[in-house]
């Protein structure tokens, strides 16, 4: 007799692997690469020196941590990523709702978005250096062009997204341009806007990173580039680790926002 049994796609059916929390199943699946990983490591397949285990990466950060040099670069860090990204997230934020909602905007600012977005911002480094010398600003003009980009285009998107039978609704009840922005067009792309910010935080990683390696004697990227050079392959792997760290806590971070903000969206996730 042939089996009639149906893969779990429809409600109701038998319980499976994708009727698992997504954080048990993204926990498990990290769990198996540090154990793979450290079994690696303590078979001597490669040698410590260039991939020490988990377990040594750990006792290093507690001992960069015990004498502040971890604390040092990670708020170096953390300091020029959050300047950048509150610049670029509000400009990228205002801009986007004008393009959104001004067609005279869109027709003047689209043109310059679309010429100078597929540049690679570090690539500007060298010209923020030059124009407004060595230092901070730089960096974080560049951090904040990179989170910019991301943001401006999801708020576009969000707005333009917004159903236009609710802003004809608020009009006719009398709302005025603004509160028409303040309570249907806000509300309505709040979610994609934050979706931007989400790979706003990632690109300013990747940017802080690439500046400090090239420009600065502090911060993650330099501490990276430094450990390298010294072959200190546990400092190094130790700046590497904390990068994914930062991303997870960003992206959590948003996402709870983005739950508190917007109750009325579900994504199915558990």
């Amino acid at each position: 007799m042939r089996s009639d049994r149906r893969l779990p796609l429809a409600s109701g059916a038998a319980p499976g692997l994708a009727d698992r929390p997504a954080w048990l199943l993204g926990g498990g699946a990290l769990v198996v690469v540090l154990l793979a990983w450290e079994a690696i490591a303590r078979l001597g397949l490669v040698p410590a020196l260039f991939l020490p285990g988990p377990t040594a990466v750990v006792a290093e950060a507690g001992r960069m941590a015990r004498s502040g040099e971890l604390w040092r670069h990670l708020v170096v860090s953390l300091a020029r990523v959050g300047f950048g990204f509150a610049l670029g997230a509000a400009v990228g934020t205002v801009l986007g709702l004008l393009l959104g909602v001004s067609r005279v905007v869109w027709a003047i600012a689209n043109p310059i978005i679309a010429a100078t977005y597929p540049i690679p911002k570090i690539a500007l480094l060298p010209l923020m250096i030059l124009w407004l010398g060595i230092g901070e600003t730089p960096k974080v003009v560049m951090i904040a062009l990179g989170v910019f980009f991301p943001v401006v285009i999801n708020t576009y998107a969000g707005v333009r997204g917004t159903d236009p039978f609710m802003v004809k609704t608020a009009r006719s009840l009398g709302a005025g341009p603004w509160q028409v922005v303040r309570k249907v067009v806000l509300p309505s792309a709040l979610a994609t806007i934050l979706a931007g910010y989400r790979l706003g935080t990632g690109i300013a990683l990747l940017l802080v990173v690439s500046a400090e390696m090239i420009n600065a004697t502090s911060g993650i990227g330099f501490l990276i580039l430094n450990s390298g050079d010294l072959m200190l392959t546990g400092k190094l792997m130790v700046g590497l680790a904390i990068l994914p760290l930062l991303g997870l806590v960003s992206t959590w971070g948003l996402r709870a926002l983005e739950a508190w903000l917007t109750p009325w969206k579900d994504d199915g996730r558990e």
